[in-house]
């Protein structure tokens, strides 16, 4: 097998490109930035020490570092990716508030779906997130699915985090792939970078995710939202906080077959409303929602007023 992608470009690495892109080189040179992980960058003497954390608090690689107090003084300033994410590590590791903020992950705006659907058209769901949050659930709603207008393409992979997590880890995905492959209304694809996604989402009506991950905020949501697609998933984890209203939200189960009959359910609910004005109204609005909030330019400038504030608190 050819390996598209040789190194990370999950969200963080995303995230990260944005804020190069559009805050001042000069403003990032007086900060040092780690993500997610204490110490994979090494803090600086001199320069104010930043940790943008976006991984949940339960994650093996950094939980011990943050039970550890003597440890969060280490850094001048941790920047979190959503409320939830904040609540999660100022309550379980008592991590001081006055040293914490949010500023929520960004995109930059996806051209929106340009045809407004008319009833008896095809409708194609897109899901391109990783396998092990919630793609089996998907596969297992897909299976009690009527509507011959519905399919599902499935753009999963670990490949999305280089080429050395994909070796150590794709092969454990493998019978669910096959499971993808073998359904007759579900396209598996595989990995696509993310441009190639915000290029073609355009052509889909739909992002169903039902999520058994305690997403810290979901890139893959507010991109769908962007381009005005309708959007069902679960309530878990800070997923609520970033769609806001807009999605239909299925509440999160352990019961990953009773979890999947739901979404079935959501599924061919909302395939019936797509045609609606309400529903052509309710798609308007999350796209303005989305693209004035979420969007990399407002997110740039929230990163330059905080640099500049902590860099001139430091002088």
């Amino acid at each position: 097998m050819i390996i598209r992608n040789q190194n990370p470009k999950g969200g963080t690495e995303l995230q990260l490109e944005y804020l190069r892109k559009h805050v001042d080189a000069s403003l990032l040179n007086q900060v040092q930035i780690c993500t997610s992980v204490p110490g994979k960058v090494p803090l600086h003497e001199t320069k104010v020490n930043i940790l943008w954390q976006k991984n949940s608090w339960d994650q093996p690689n950094i939980i011990d570092w943050f039970k550890d107090k003597s440890n969060h003084n280490k850094y001048d300033w941790y920047v979190f990716n959503s409320n939830w994410n904040f609540e999660q590590f100022t309550k379980r590791f008592e991590l001081p508030t006055e040293k914490c903020l949010v500023i929520k992950n960004g995109i930059e705006n996806i051209e929106p779906v340009i045809t407004t659907y008319k009833q008896g058209d095809p409708i194609k769901i897109i899901h391109h997130c990783t396998p092990w949050r919630g793609l089996s659930v998907l596969l297992g709603a897909m299976q009690l699915i009527n509507n011959p207008l519905i399919t599902l393409d499935v753009y999963s992979s670990t490949e999305v985090y280089g080429q050395s997590f994909f070796e150590q880890n794709d092969r454990h995905y493998k019978e669910l792939y096959e499971q993808a492959e073998a359904l007759p209304n579900v396209n598996y694809i595989g990995y696509k970078s993310n441009d190639f996604i915000k290029k073609n989402i355009k052509d889909y009506r739909m992002f169903v995710y039902p999520s058994i991950w305690e997403e810290t905020s979901c890139i893959s949501l507010i991109e769908s939202m962007s381009a005005g697609l309708y959007c069902i998933t679960t309530n878990y984890g800070a997923i609520y906080e970033t769609g806001a209203e807009f999605p239909m939200y299925v509440p999160y189960s352990t019961d990953h077959s009773s979890l999947a009959r739901k979404f079935a359910v959501g599924i061919e609910t909302a395939a019936n409303m797509l045609h609606t004005e309400g529903m052509i109204q309710h798609l308007k609005l999350q796209q303005v929602y989305i693209n004035r909030f979420y969007n990399w330019n407002a997110k740039g400038n929230a990163w330059t007023r905080f640099l500049q504030g902590v860099i001139n608190a430091k002088q």
